[in-house]
């Protein structure tokens, strides 16, 4: 019989057997398979992560963007009605000598077509005292006016000269001196050259008989909103400033909600800035109830392609409203990579009823 075979015993103090070389070659192929196994997910997980914070982002500046628009919203046309019914048919307005407004259609919210975006442009006072006008107690070629009634109107501010009824020629001055009433005389404003608003020259002047309608402007605010390079943009005509409210704008619209009537209350249905609604009138304007503002934004991550290297990100082009963008409607459907959101916000033109 044979005695089974042993191990031989290491000798004390001996080092340990050190790996042979390919148990140390599997040892690195299966770390480098782990790492990038590791670095896949962790790609994957940032791109998850970016698409996800350019979604919530834009979600985020879209909404505070709507906001600003519906603080405008609310008190469009402050100053520009007398009850319901609106001051101006066409408006002169200048600041120094710069004309901007020379007997032109006005309307205090005006909305007009730019190919896949409108222009949103809205006009108010900044006193709450315009909403109430007074009368003047003899004509006035714009120069002065006489107040029948008191109008806490300080120099330096704005008013807004009136015909007596209404929906005619209106005129933006600017006070430049005052002279309170007394037993024999009419509390009198005046407009000198020298005023912010006074100096422009129109093609029209206006010239107001007696019992003109006189409101405290106190300041024009004068804001449009509009697309620009594909950023949102608000500007301000009268002081020449521009600010970026939102970047990847894909369509900016807003639609006018209106009454069936002049005299109705209760909001009939959207319509564009097309047809009737083109151009601004007296007659729609006493239509007008709110907006509604749309936005479509496009993020910023592109999407990874399927299996097959196409994109499904967005597979079907959005819509604004029941209308597609010519951006997303051509031959080139690199858009379906990215992804895109709308929001939209109805917002009540609280001046105008």
């Amino acid at each position: 019989m044979y005695a089974p075979e042993s191990t031989p015993a290491r000798p004390r103090g001996a080092a340990p057997r050190g790996l042979s070389l390919v148990e140390l070659m599997v040892g690195i192929v299966i770390s480098m398979l782990v790492t990038l196994a590791a670095a896949g997910s962790a790609i994957m997980f940032s791109a998850g992560q970016r698409s996800g914070i350019s979604s919530g982002t834009g979600s985020l500046v879209a909404g505070s963007a709507l906001g600003v628009i519906k603080d405008d919203a609310a008190l469009a046309g402050l100053g520009f009605f007398t009850g319901s019914a609106p001051l101006c048919g066409t408006l002169n307005l200048s600041t120094a000598a710069t004309v901007h407004r020379n007997g032109a259609a006005f309307g205090p919210v005006t909305v007009t077509r730019d190919g896949n975006h409108d222009i949103l442009d809205i006009v108010y006072a900044s006193t709450v005292e315009a909403g109430t006008s007074v009368m003047t107690a003899e004509p006035s070629s714009g120069t002065a006016a006489q107040l029948m009634a008191l109008l806490p109107a300080t120099v330096g501010q704005a008013v807004l000269l009136a015909a007596p009824n209404g929906g005619g020629l209106c005129q933006v001055r600017t006070v430049t001196a005052t002279a309170a009433a007394t037993n024999t005389t009419w509390q009198t404003l005046s407009f000198a050259s020298s005023g912010n608003h006074n100096a422009g020259s129109f093609t029209t002047p206006a010239q107001f008989g007696r019992h003109a309608r006189v409101a405290l402007l106190g300041e024009v605010r004068w804001n449009r909103y509009r697309v620009t390079s594909g950023n949102l943009v608000l500007e301000r005509p009268l002081e020449g400033t521009t600010t970026v409210l939102v970047r990847n704008v894909e369509a900016f619209r807003v639609q006018y909600g209106i009454t069936a009537t002049a005299a109705a209350t209760a909001l009939d249905s959207w319509t564009d800035a097309t047809g009737g609604f083109a151009t601004v009138s007296v007659a729609n304007q006493s239509r007008l109830r709110a907006l509604r503002v749309g936005l479509m934004l496009r993020t910023t991550q592109r999407e990874k392609t399927n299996n097959a290297g196409n994109c499904v990100a967005t597979p079907v082009a959005p819509q604004l409203f029941g209308t597609t963008p010519t951006t997303l409607t051509g031959a080139d459907t690199s858009w379906s990579c990215f992804r895109f959101r709308s929001n939209v916000s109805m917002l009540p033109l609280r001046n105008f009823f």
